[in-house]
């Protein structure tokens, strides 16, 4: 059981607004309505001006607004003192927002201001409204509404008026939380042909065991959020409730993924070829979408196969290809200069500056050339990267696979120079190898499928096929990859291998993420390897090693 803390907070009384004598520019004033929602995630940095902070003739004071997205910011990414010395009383809000994430297991919150208006609050005070999403740790998100509340100080500027019922609404010097969970029987989890996956032969999986066998029905965590009294601890009222109870009918049903036991065993083993970097892979099948193996080293803690966000470096180039096939704005045999350096705001190289003149586009490919690709942005509009990951392949969409994920993201360029770093899987361009094997598989196959590790969950996806001409351009470029180019470490295997790899930059304090995604049969396989340089050198000898392990096309 986890509990917020016990210490006497007194609600705070509103002070009286003291008379400015000033024009319509200071003071609180009214905001019209806008529909635009302003999120503030962990670590993330907050936007000016725009949606409800507008700075319009009768809108509210700008620095009344920068400091409450200042403040949800703050408190988000878990810098508590710096939110709390946003307020008038720092020390008693250091002590609450301390006590109520660790007391009630949350982790990474997320702070989003409400769409709607900031408007003066009968008390004086300008109260911008937002919607606090708050992860408890092996349970669920809690989400719920609430109001910031800025008022002008005396010698000038805004700070946050503290009091609990910021927090919460419910929560005041009488009531709290506290965190219930519920003793639960241990997951029954079984791969695709029923072989049991809890026997510890699987580390990867046992941080997930909970949540998928919950989806089916039984052993999966439960709990519950409840508003107490702080005198007598009595429940007032159940505040959220997570899990699900298992039917009596089928308790004592295994949960049945995806998954298959042999992949996944392979994959666990290949990633001891990441020489203990963090290391990520993700396999599943071509034709449906069903993931056979996915693995993470460390096997604790944070699932970066499925959630993990990425620059995907080079094997983005297999939709960008996509792209400029599609509009029949290049062809493979086609003469695209590879020169050692281009510049466009910045310079942009190749790995090891290498250079290709007079190259192919095939060439351009197999090589990896970052200068001949972003030398070809002009060919595209600026959505239209993101516009066609999202529109074949799915990227972007919300996916349901019976864990959670992040799904990607292409935003639109902002200038030249970042739609430059998109042509090559660089700027702004999200993925994992969840979403890259499944770029993969949709390449080659020419049809997205929403990828799924249980079965029964909803697909909201909309996509459209890739035309077949498009489909053989991509296998024949991912075959000549493996044949002539970067990606030759897989050379050697049986079957008819595709792939792609990549390097993506990070800062200039670390080394570059190696990435390698590959095709053979039914089965698509991506893997990212953190600080590994290179994706031919560190991720390419964990796709060797499962590929060398497993039947050629899964049963």
């Amino acid at each position: 059981m986890s509990d917020l803390s016990h210490s006497p907070y007194s609600a705070r009384s509103p002070r009286p607004v003291s008379p400015r004598g000033r024009g319509p520019r200071n003071g609180v004033r009214a905001v019209a309505a806008v529909a635009l929602v302003l999120a503030i995630a962990a670590g993330g940095s907050y936007a000016a001006g725009v949606g409800p902070f507008a700075r319009g003739d009768d809108g509210p004071d700008p620095a009344a607004l920068r400091q409450a997205r200042a403040f949800l910011a703050d408190w988000a990414a878990g810098r508590l003192p710096n939110a709390a010395g946003r307020t008038t009383e720092p020390a008693k809000a250091q002590e609450v927002l301390r006590s109520f994430t660790a007391g009630l297991d949350i982790e990474k919150p997320k702070l989003t201001a409400a769409a709607g208006a900031a408007k003066e609050d009968e008390d004086g005070t300008l109260g911008v409204p937002f919607t606090a999403r708050m992860p408890v740790t092996g349970l669920g998100t809690w989400t719920y509404e609430s109001r910031l509340p800025l008022r002008e100080q005396e010698g000038g500027g805004w700070k946050v008026d503290w009091r609990l019922s910021l927090v919460h609404p419910r929560l005041s010097d009488t009531q709290k939380f506290r965190l219930e969970r519920e003793e639960s029987t241990p997951p029954q989890v079984t791969d695709r042909q029923g072989v049991s996956l809890v026997d510890g032969a699987y580390p990867s999986l046992a941080p997930l065991l909970g949540r998928l066998a919950g989806d089916a029905g039984g052993g999966g965590p439960r709990g519950a959020i409840e508003l107490v009294g702080r005198a007598d601890g009595e429940t007032v009222r159940t505040e959220a409730s997570f899990g699900k109870k298992p039917d009596p009918a089928t308790a004592d049903r295994p949960a049945r993924t995806t998954l298959d036991a042999t992949w996944q065993a392979a994959a666990e083993k290949a990633l001891g070829e990441a020489g203990g970097k963090n290391a990520s892979l993700v396999a599943l099948r071509v034709d449906d979408g069903e993931v056979l193996a996915l693995a993470n080293s460390p096997s604790t803690g944070f699932n970066r196969a499925a959630s993990g966000t990425y620059a995907p470096g080079s094997t983005w180039k297999i939709v960008t290809s996509s792209a400029l096939l599609l509009k029949d704005a290049v062809a493979p045999d086609d003469v695209v200069d590879c020169p050692k350096y281009l510049t466009v705001g910045k310079e942009f190289h190749n790995v090891e500056t290498s250079e290709h003149p007079g190259a192919t586009f095939r060439k351009d490919f197999t090589e990896s050339c970052n200068t001949a690709f972003i030398g070809l942005r002009g060919k595209l509009d600026d959505g239209e990267l993101g516009k066609v990951a999202r529109t074949y392949f799915g990227v972007g969409q919300e996916w349901h696979i019976g864990i959670p994920t992040y799904d990607g993201s292409v935003p639109d360029p902002k200038d030249e120079t970042e739609k430059a770093a998109s042509m090559i899987g660089q700027g702004r361009v999200q993925a994992n190898p969840l979403i890259m094997a499944s770029v993969t598989a949709t390449a080659v196959s020419g049809e997205f499928h929403q990828p799924s590790v249980t079965a029964g969950h909803e697909d909201g996806t909309r996509t459209e096929p890739l035309p077949g001409k498009v489909v053989t351009q991509l296998r024949e470029l991912m075959r000549a990859t493996v044949t002539d180019g970067t990606a030759r470490v897989l050379a050697d295997l049986p079957g008819e291998v595709g792939a792609k790899t990549g390097t993506a930059e990070v800062s200039d304090d670390q080394d570059n993420n190696g990435w390698l995604v590959a095709h053979r049969g039914n089965v698509a396989v991506a893997v990212v390897v953190e600080e590994g340089v290179t994706g031919g050198g560190s991720a390419g000898p964990i796709v060797h090693s499962l590929l060398s392990a497993v039947p050629e096309d899964p049963s």
